[in-house]
């Protein structure tokens, strides 16, 4: 078993796991935890070895890789699979050069803490670029280290798999509207609204066109997301004549509320307030209220019925 991984053609970076770049942030966020934040000192030794070890790792330097594990220091990849010791460390490093040329490391370090004055913990995420400038392949990771005779080593990397940042879970009372509608109208001119998740489901992207005929001109687009700050619902649109705004979004029941704000094309200030009415499973109704242009009110829009398009 090598420390980098090759399977169904991505290269899965195991060794890397404990790189800590001159990037990382002595104020990054650690979890909930015993331990303290490590201090500005600890952070910029662990930061050195790192450098250090980028160096041995450029130059192929199998002997100085390994020696950046404590002797009894151990490495567990994705699998569950271990390697003990230098000896192993460094055999493994030797076959992955001798199979791997020309790999990129990365690392975002989330967290460095420290148990005691001698030990740190380390959590971040990796990622390896191929030669060839395929998609990165990347893995959480854990990092033990220990510090003898004033030097850092690692006495434990453990690997785990790599699962990116969602809001899912916050966007989901949304979900019912992904697909396509189309407004229940005799006017020749429909709006024509497509809902869709993006591919990690932190945002559902919004496209509108009005239909005429057999045209389709552009409508405008929006982002939903979920606004970790201020713990709510958010959008952001864009107008096809370069008017936009934000908009922030409440529940209740089977109704959401949005709350707007928008610069128009023209310059003028607009706020505005929304409802949008989950009649049943394939018809919406969307209406637009309380509207004000530059401190002047302005009357309510048409309420607008929408049906799914099948």
């Amino acid at each position: 078993m090598r420390l980098i991984s090759l399977a169904a053609g991505a290269i899965a970076l195991g060794s890397a796991v404990f790189l800590s770049l001159a990037s990382t942030s002595p104020q990054a966020a650690a979890p909930a935890t015993a331990s303290a934040p490590a201090t500005s000192k600890t952070h910029d030794e662990l930061v050195a070895r790192a450098n250090a070890f980028v160096q041995a790792f450029a130059k192929e330097d199998v002997n100085a890789l390994a020696a950046f594990w404590a002797p009894e220091g151990d490495y567990v990849d994705l699998t569950g699979r271990s390697i003990v010791g230098r000896d192993a460390i460094a055999k493994d490093f030797a076959e992955l050069f001798a199979e791997n040329e020309g790999l990129t490391l990365r690392i975002e370090v989330t967290s460095i803490r420290t148990p005691t004055p001698d030990t740190a913990v380390e959590d971040g995420v990796t990622s390896v670029l191929a030669p060839d400038g395929g998609v990165p392949s990347r893995a959480r990771y854990t990092n033990s280290w220990v510090k003898r005779d004033g030097t850092w080593y690692l006495v434990s990397v453990r690997e785990s798999a790599y699962v990116p940042p969602s809001h899912y879970e916050h966007l989901r009372p949304l979900e019912w509207v992904i697909g396509e509608w189309v407004q229940d109208t005799k006017d020749p001119h429909a709006l024509h609204v497509s809902f869709q998740w993006t591919p990690d489901q932190n945002y559902i992207l919004v496209s509108r066109t009005v239909l005429v005929g057999k045209a389709a001109l552009d409508g405008g687009s929006e982002r939903i997301g979920w606004d970790p700050a201020a713990k709510l619902v958010r959008s952001w649109s864009f107008e096809p004549d370069g008017g936009f705004g934000q908009s922030t979004w409440k529940r209740d029941g089977n109704v959401w509320r949005t709350g707007s704000s928008s610069v128009l094309a023209s310059g003028s200030l607009m706020t505005s307030a929304g409802v949008l009415t989950r009649v049943d499973a394939n018809t919406v109704t969307w209406q637009a209220t309380n509207q004000v242009i530059d401190g002047k009110p302005v009357p309510d829009s048409a309420v607008i019925t929408m049906r799914r398009v099948d």
